[in-house]
């Protein structure tokens, strides 16, 4: 009776979502099943493109599990040009996605700074202020965040990763370069500013347990947050963290806890938006689509142009070889097959940022 119980109460203790996080195979069935009708009931059956540019691998961060950390050596650094990500958006227009993502390396200088006005101005010009942006650039200043969301980025992703200072300290180098502090006062100037914020967490770091990922999911909670991506965490082996890998969770593991985790915050924020990784299918062939079917709304088909093998977050990161057609054709049938449907031209913005 325990579980049917925590299920129907309508906040989740810190202790419930421990509970729930436990479940066996039969328990996990019951999460499933409420997440999916709470899914249906407050977002529906739609799921939201957002067509994903990864334009510069670039980086000026070094976090110990990111495969593009600057002290990697042997990462092949690239830059694509204005006129090629342009394109990519012309695609995604033309194609009724309604939104598109762009993602890069985080880096403060004022070339980047400034390349990425330009692309946000021009975006909104040859798609007639059609097209819905989000931008995953790392941590800036106020003045920064103020002027992308003015010429027109209206959703922020920034990921945190953990929502525990001292994981995040153990995850990171300890210096000014990556402090805990300041990517948490980041996320409270998205807010301040007005974009529909995002944020995420890795779930099967090393040194991670069970009070770390509810503390995640009430974190969420208690932030009030609009849009969530999690994924499970899948080493590379040209990082520092590489090395516990022998104390990991196996990968099968990794992956039915993050989508516990989907499905929990699904029934505890019922109308967030929240995003089926793409980790998630370097482990399950079908991933995506088992996230989509108990929670997730939001999927990114990649529509970068050049180079995505050489955007490797994590290791066998899958669709590197796949051009802009054949995710999109991909991903139609895949999501079909979950019972849901594409929102085709939507913007699909958080219905939790709506009614605010």
């Amino acid at each position: 009776m325990k579980i049917d119980e925590i299920l129907n109460k309508k906040e989740l203790c810190r202790n419930d979502i421990i509970f729930l996080l436990k479940a066996d195979k039969e328990n996990s069935k019951k999460i499933f099943k409420k997440s999916e009708e709470v899914k249906n009931l407050h977002v529906g059956r739609i799921v939201y493109y957002r067509g994903l540019v990864e334009f510069s691998n670039k980086c000026t961060k070094n976090c110990y599990y990111c495969g593009i950390r600057a002290a990697n050596k042997e990462s092949n650094r690239f830059e694509i040009d204005d006129d090629l990500i342009i394109n990519a958006v012309k695609f995604a227009y033309d194609n009724k996605y309604g939104s598109i993502v762009m993602q890069a390396g985080e880096r403060e200088d004022s070339k980047f700074i400034d390349k990425v006005n330009r692309l946000l101005i021009k975006a909104k010009k040859i798609t007639n202020n059609k097209i819905g942006i989000t931008i995953s650039l790392g941590e800036q200043n106020e003045n920064v965040y103020k002027k992308w969301y003015e010429n027109g980025a209206h959703r922020y992703l920034l990921r945190i990763e953990s929502s525990n200072k001292e994981l995040y300290e153990k995850i990171h180098p300890k210096n000014s370069h990556h402090n805990f502090d300041r990517r948490i006062n980041c996320l409270k100037l998205l807010k301040k500013i007005g974009y529909q914020t995002g944020t995420g967490i890795m779930v099967g770091l090393p040194f991670q347990n069970y009070e770390h990922l509810a503390d995640d999911l009430l974190f969420f909670k208690n932030f009030d947050i609009d849009m969530v991506g999690m994924g499970p965490y899948i080493e590379h082996e040209q990082t520092p963290l590489f090395k516990y890998k022998e104390s990991l969770l196996p990968l099968s593991e990794r992956f039915d806890l993050t989508i516990k985790m989907i499905a929990i915050l699904r029934i505890m924020m019922k109308n967030i938006n929240i995003a089926a990784a793409t980790a998630l299918q370097a482990i399950d062939p079908v991933g995506r689509e088992k996230a989509i079917k108990i929670g997730a709304n939001i999927i990114m088909p990649n529509i970068t142009p050049t180079n995505r093998s050489d955007y490797q977050l994590y290791e066998n990161k899958p669709c590197i070889d796949e051009g802009a057609d054949d995710c999109t054709n991909c991903l139609e049938v895949r999501v079909n097959m979950t019972g849901n449907k594409i929102g085709y031209g939507e913007w699909g913005d958080s219905k939790h940022y709506a009614i605010l």
